[in-house]
């Protein structure tokens, strides 16, 4: 968005570029130096194309804030995941063996990937957990 609200659209693409300090061939922003058999590096023959002029340098220095802001970390299941785990822990208590014989084991999931999924759900959401393991208990006390 920074880009294209500093735009010019009556200039070229490498113009427009060069006036934000980027650059539109990174292989001519950051050139491979080239090596003599040898294995040394040759030297440039001092042809370094003149400095450009940035005339939009607040450009780049928003990208660089913008890219050193940390990222949210979204930590979330499917549906389909939590479903499956509470349907386990409905009819199976934990007992990860039977868990993993149920019909409702289409992945064939082994004892310990089923109590690993398990875990996962109880740190991603400890609260929906606590409330679903609290709503559980009424029922195994009524039915004994």
């Amino acid at each position: 968005s920074h880009i294209r609200h500093a735009w010019d659209p009556s200039k070229s693409v490498a113009q427009n570029l060069a006036e934000m300090g980027l650059s539109e061939d990174p292989n001519k922003a950051l050139p491979i130096p080239k090596k003599l058999v040898s294995g040394v590096e040759a030297e440039s023959n001092g042809q370094q194309s003149g400095k450009k002029i940035v005339r939009k340098p607040y450009v780049v220095n928003e990208m660089e804030y913008e890219a050193s802001l940390p990222e949210k970390k979204s930590n979330t299941l499917s549906r389909d995941l939590i479903d499956y785990v509470q349907y386990m822990i409905q009819n199976h208590g934990e007992n990860y063996k039977e868990m993993a014989r149920d019909e409702k084991n289409y992945y064939q999931d082994t004892p310990k990937q089923i109590k690993r999924k398990i875990n996962v759900y109880k740190n991603f959401y400890p609260e929906e957990y606590k409330e679903f393991m609290a709503s559980l208990k009424p029922e195994k006390m009524d039915v004994q």
